[in-house]
C-alpha cells in the first residue's frame, strides 16, 4: 500500500501563490499515475491535475489551466502542485491521490480511478 500525506495549505489573499506537497511512503514513479483533487463544503470532489506515472505527461481542469502547474520528483517520491493567480473560487480542502490507471482524460478525472488517497490540505483564498 502506498501512504499519502499532502502538506502546505493555508491562508492566501487573491492573487497570491502556494505550492503543495504530497509525499508518498513508497516509489510511485513508473508505477502510479498521480493527482490532485479538491472538494469546496457541499460540492463534489473535482479533478484539478494529473502527471503520468512518467512524469511525461500533465492534464489540467479548465479551471486551473494557466495558473497551476503539477510536477514530480522522483528521487523524493514527492509529487508537487504549484498554485499562481489564486481567486477566491480555488478556496477547498486539496487532496492528493495515486493509482496504476491508464492514460486517458475520461479516466484521470474520476475519483473512483484512484486507489490511494491522502487526508486532505486546507487552502483558504481570501478576497
Amino acid at each position: 500500500q502506498v501512504q499519502l500525506v499532502e502538506s502546505g495549505g493555508g491562508l492566501v489573499q487573491a492573487g497570491g501563490s502556494l505550492r503543495l506537497s504530497c509525499a508518498a511512503s513508497t516509489r510511485t514513479s513508473g508505477t502510479a499515475t498521480m493527482g490532485w483533487f479538491r472538494q469546496a463544503p457541499g460540492k463534489e470532489r473535482d479533478f484539478v491535475a494529473a502527471i503520468s506515472r512518467s512524469g511525461l505527461s500533465t492534464y489540467y481542469a479548465d479551471s486551473v489551466k494557466g495558473r497551476f502547474t503539477i510536477a514530480r520528483d522522483n528521487a523524493k517520491n514527492t509529487v508537487y502542485l504549484q498554485m499562481n493567480s489564486l481567486k477566491p473560487e480555488d478556496t477547498a480542502v486539496y487532496y492528493c491521490a495515486a493509482g496504476p490507471l491508464r492514460w486517458s482524460t475520461t479516466i484521470m478525472v474520476a475519483p473512483t480511478s484512484y486507489d490511494y488517497w491522502g487526508q486532505g490540505t486546507q487552502v483558504t483564498v481570501s478576497s
